[in-house]
């Protein structure tokens, strides 16, 4: 019987192979065993402290009345306050929210960040609503999701489909509802603010500076040159057009980009700077005039250096993990490759660097606008990058040098990093009572 059977067994649950959260949980309980952590631990880690399901009626503008469904999951605290994005998207379930909260948990850990992992969500498509649908959807949840969030217990962050202008209303709405003599300060309950509003210079670029960082980290032990390379991106959004921005600064040709729109392709390289104007205008890829549409089976077939998924997760499966043709796999998403498709490409020599390493600046921003918040204190953006770079790079060669003690790849290396500095918090605080 395998490790995750026999825990799932145990809390009562069946274990699906297709489902994401159990996924995330086979890897993780797949680590410990490298490191024969104990049974108590292996346990925490499979099930969220706690799971919140709200549903809360919305006014639209024609005077109607929409009932949303939002879910927060805390799934691990024991490093400090539940810390977490929040995703409006129309394919948010509770099973996917528990997955990405886990997955906070082991990226706080890996980093050493003082927090703990959640995510949240409301089940939305946030382009469907109007802007002010949208705000007063954003004040609902927040007032139902009520203390079950605040600037010492639970911090929500921006995540797919909410953006700082929703952070804005989130942390308004928080304030206004907390009680009077306790305002002081409350803006902190969330992040990913705008600067105006008690935000971090280089919040916006975090993710893609982190990965970056990553990169510069790395690519030299395998031997390819950032001025060198080619790469392509699934995902244009912010994570992924920061990316291609601070990488073009860098010297990478950017040969192709894949999103919900098309495929288009520039063999002399895709101008970064302008595809992320034109996408700001049209929400999409398709039709950029630097470049010409090609096949999705063309764009995953694309010799290139490093394939960098930074849309949706499972977008990497069996059937075009078969037509890939990149040296490394850089996740700056979350869980973008199911796990048959990872057997597969590190049965054909992919190098791929793993999602709670290469996607975890946006955290660290994060982490460094509450500590603005709480030291009331403006932070320049030199002095943010300075700092995001110290603790990715740091980051990267934990987990480069498990990697190698283990003789593992870097995925399981990455878990076992934050496992084992988990349990080590265990070992020190114990358990209550």
């Amino acid at each position: 019987m395998s490790i995750t059977t026999s825990v799932l067994d145990e809390l009562g649950i069946t274990c699906q192979t297709e489902n994401i959260y159990h996924q995330i949980i086979s890897a993780v309980l797949d680590a410990s065993e490298q490191l024969e952590l104990p049974r108590r631990l292996q346990l925490m880690m499979a099930q969220p402290k706690n799971e919140l399901i709200v549903h809360f009626p919305v006014r639209m503008d024609d005077g109607s009345f929409r009932l949303f469904k939002g879910y927060r999951v805390q799934h691990n605290n024991v490093l400090g306050p539940y810390k977490g994005g929040t995703r409006y998207h129309e394919d948010v379930t509770l099973d996917h929210v528990k997955a990405l909260a886990v997955l906070m948990t082991m990226k706080t850990a890996l980093i050493r960040l003082p927090f703990g992992g959640a995510k949240g969500g409301v089940k939305v498509d946030p382009y469907s609503l109007s802007e002010d649908e949208l705000m007063r959807m954003t004040r609902r949840f927040v007032s139902a999701l009520g203390a079950n969030i605040g600037p010492d217990y639970d911090i929500p962050a921006p995540d797919v489909g909410t953006n700082a202008q929703v952070m804005a209303w989130m942390a308004d709405t928080y304030e206004n509802i907390s009680e009077p003599s306790k305002r002081l300060g409350r803006a902190g309950v969330v992040t990913g603010k705008p600067l105006e509003y008690g935000g971090s210079h280089g919040r916006d670029k975090a993710t893609g500076q982190g990965a970056v960082d990553v990169l510069e980290e790395l690519l030299p032990e395998l031997n390819i040159a950032i001025d060198q390379m080619s790469y392509s991106l699934i995902g244009f959004g912010n994570v992924g057009s920061w990316t291609a921005r601070l990488l073009s600064e860098r010297g990478a040709t950017l040969k192709a980009v894949l999103d919900h729109t098309g495929a288009i392709v520039n063999e002399k390289g895709l101008d970064a700077q302008a595809l992320a104007a034109y996408v700001a205008e049209h929400r999409g890829v398709a039709g950029f005039p630097g470049g010409k549409a090609f096949s999705e089976e063309d764009f995953y077939s694309l010799p290139v250096d490093l394939l960098i998924p930074a849309a949706l997760e499972q977008m990497i499966t069996t059937e075009n993990a078969a037509l890939i043709n990149c040296r490394v796999l850089v996740e700056a998403a979350n869980a973008p490759v199911t796990p048959a498709a990872e057997r597969d490409l590190l049965n054909k020599g992919v190098t791929i660097l793993p999602a709670i390493l290469c996607s975890a600046g946006g955290v660290t921003v994060s982490y460094f606008e509450w500590k603005q918040n709480r030291q009331a204190e403006v932070w320049s953006a030199e002095e943010v990058d300075r700092q995001l770079r110290a603790k990715m790079i740091a980051a990267a060669r934990r987990v480069n040098q498990m990697a190698k003690t283990l003789r593992c790849d870097l995925r399981t290396a990455a878990y076992c990093s934050a496992l084992e500095h988990l349990n080590k918090v265990y070992n020190i605080r114990g358990i209550f009572p």
